[in-house]
């Protein structure tokens, strides 16, 4: 398993000083969302919300290592990846409210959420081969869960990337549960990353809580993919706010201290130690972040509520009298 932190100082690492206070910022940036949304959901601003905090250097870490023009396609839980890629964070509250999920202009390549598991999967596949088609030399980065290692999707999506040698990066980020399941219980692997080994590539294991060691592995990644990243990392909340983990799980879960650790503290204690940031730069940076969340909800409340009847709207050139329907009944609540 690669890591950087409690290993490495920063100067022996790819990663300089700037480049690692930026990742910290993002970091508590997408904590400091994540932490607002969950407050708005509960106060019925939003219908659901799955939360991420805990999972913070691994997402950023590995937007970090994507170049400008890579692909790619998250699932519900990637806020903090999509943040650091350039998605405005009212767009996700809007998408959380029943808008579009692309409301702003921007013009970062990142693909819808993929609410089903897995799904998004053998999509990352085909652009990936679309790309290697036309001698473009953007790679596709496929954003998932342990759980979604069961799904067939998986599955096909690894083959057609072996076989095709498409240049895909799939990221997998076990973070320990997969709703109620642990990990232990999802597969009989030895871990996540030796599933490659049957797809004919690369499986590799890294320190999902080291936003460092990411950044690295899957920065080499790119050169070579197809490739299989897991990153370990531990969801500290639940799996969504509709979701008590304390029916399932311990609170001392059988698992070393740097998976359960606070990611943020963690990078910034190595940081502080390295000389790369000084006292009060996790305050400062908390209090940009709190601005910047409450300028993206007051962006979100300033738009109507959604019409739910645009659901149907490019569904169906006709829509079939089951759906009209739902359709109907919809409009009567």
């Amino acid at each position: 398993m690669h890591r950087v932190i409690d290993e490495q100082s920063l100067a022996e690492s790819s990663v300089d000083a700037d480049l690692a206070r930026e990742m910290l910022t993002d970091m508590v940036r997408a904590r400091v969302f994540d932490e607002k949304a969950v407050a708005l959901q509960r106060r019925g601003w939003m219908s659901g919300y799955p939360p991420f905090s805990g999972q913070e250097a691994s997402q950023v870490g590995a937007a970090h290592a994507l170049d400008g023009d890579d692909w790619l396609f998250p699932t519900y839980r990637s806020n903090a990846m999509q943040f650091a890629r350039g998605v405005p964070m009212s767009d996700i509250l809007l998408f959380r409210r029943g808008y579009p999920e692309f409301h702003s202009d921007h013009d970062v390549p990142v693909f819808p959420q993929a609410i089903p598991i897995a799904t998004q999967l053998p999509h990352a596949v085909g652009v990936g081969m679309a790309a290697d088609y036309g001698d473009d030399d953007r790679v596709s980065m496929a954003y998932f869960g342990d759980g979604a290692t069961s799904e067939g999707d998986f599955h096909e999506a690894m083959n057609f990337a072996g076989v095709f040698d498409a240049p895909v990066v799939f990221f997998c980020e076990n973070n320990h549960w997969a709703i109620s399941r642990p990990a232990n219980r999802q597969t009989a692997s030895e871990s996540i990353a030796v599933k490659a080994d049957a797809y004919g590539f690369d499986g590799i294991r890294v320190d999902g809580n080291d936003p460092l060691a990411v950044y690295e592995i899957v920065s080499s990644a790119r050169e070579y993919a197809p490739a299989l990243i897991e990153s370990l990392t531990y969801r500290q909340g639940a799996h969504t706010t509709s979701d008590d983990p304390s029916r399932y799980r311990d609170e001392d879960p059988d698992l070393p201290e740097w998976r359960t650790a606070d990611p943020i503290d963690r990078f910034a204690d190595y940081l502080r130690e390295e000389g790369a940031i000084e006292t009060g730069f996790l305050e400062d940076a908390r209090a940009e972040a709190s601005e910047e969340v409450d300028a993206a909800v007051e962006t979100a409340e300033d738009h109507a509520e959604a019409d739910p009847d645009e659901m149907f709207t490019s569904a169906y050139e006709t829509i079939p009298p089951r759906v009209e329907e739902q359709r109907a009944s919809i409009s009567r609540e």
